[in-house]
C-alpha cells in the first residue's frame, strides 16, 4: 500500500521551464546510498508533456508492484530515459555522495537525446547543463520522480539477481540495507567483494587479516547515509 505524502508531486517546475524555451527537461536521481552492498543506481528521464504517466511520485511513497507498474510505463512513454551505476569500489574510494553524482552524471550522459534543463534531488552534477537541486525534489516534481523509480526498479532487480550468487544473507529482500537479518549474516559470513567496505558495519564485520588486504581506500571508516556512526 502506497504511503501518502504531505506534499504532492506535481509538474509545475517542469512546465514552468517548458514556458521559457527549455524542451527537453530531465529528472536524475538515485537509489541504494545507504545500502550497505552493491553499486549506487541512478536514472535520467525526459517525460513527453503529451504522454503523461499518472501517479508519479517518490520511489519510496509507493508499494513494489506501483513502482514496478510505473517503470514500465515510464519506459513506454517517455521521451528518453537511462540507468547507470557506479561499484561499491568507487563508492569506498570517492564516498557516497559523490559517487550518487557520478551515478546521475552517467545516466543523463546516457540518455539517447540530450537535455537541455536538468532537475535533481538536492545535488547538482558536473556537467555544462542549465540544472536546479531541488530538496525533496523526488516528491515534488514529475521528472526526478520518475528518474527515482527507474533507479530503485532497476537497483532492486540487480539485487535480486546478486542474491544467486550471494544467497546466505537475504539481499532479495533487504536490498542490502542494514536490516537485522543483513547484519546477523554478515557477522556470521562475513562481508562478499561487492559489499561497501567503507561503512562502518561492513568494517565491523572483517576480520583482522580481511582489514589489512583491503586497499587503503577501502579501509576509511564511515556510516550508511542516516545512520549514526
Amino acid at each position: 500500500m502506497a504511503i501518502r505524502t504531505r506534499e504532492r508531486c506535481r509538474g509545475d517546475i517542469e512546465q514552468e521551464l517548458r514556458r521559457r524555451g527549455y524542451r527537453r527537461v530531465a529528472g536524475a536521481d538515485e537509489a541504494g546510498r545507504g545500502s550497505l552492498f552493491g553499486p549506487v543506481f541512478a536514472a535520467a528521464v525526459i517525460l513527453d508533456p503529451e504522454r503523461p504517466v499518472r501517479g508519479l511520485r517518490d520511489s519510496k511513497q509507493l508499494c513494489e508492484p506501483e513502482r514496478e507498474r510505473l517503470a514500465a510505463e515510464i519506459r513506454q512513454c517517455a521521451l528518453a530515459w537511462a540507468v547507470a551505476s557506479v561499484e561499491a569500489s568507487v563508492v569506498d574510494r570517492i564516498n557516497i555522495l559523490q559517487a550518487s553524482r557520478l551515478a546521475m552524471k552517467r545516466a543523463l550522459e546516457s540518455l539517447p537525446c540530450p537535455p537541455d534543463f536538468v532537475l535533481l534531488d538536492a545535488v547538482t552534477v558536473d556537467l555544462p547543463l542549465p540544472q536546479r537541486a531541488l530538496v525533496g525534489g523526488d516528491a515534488r516534481c514529475w521528472c526526478i520522480a520518475a528518474a527515482s523509480i527507474l533507479a530503485k526498479v532497476s537497483r532492486d532487480a540487480a539485487m535480486r539477481e546478486w542474491d544467486r550468487v550471494y544467497p546466505g544473507y537475504g539481499l532479495a529482500r533487504h536490498k542490502g540495507y542494514p536490516s537485522p537479518q543483513h547484519l546477523s549474516a554478515l557477522a556470521r559470513l562475513g562481508p562478499t567483494p561487492l559489499h561497501r567496505f567503507s561503512y562502518r558495519p561492513v568494517q565491523k564485520a572483517c576480520s583482522p587479516d580481511l582489514l589489512a588486504r583491503l586497499p587503503l581506500e577501502r579501509q576509511q571508516p564511515s556510516s550508511p547515509p542516516g545512520e549514526r556512526a
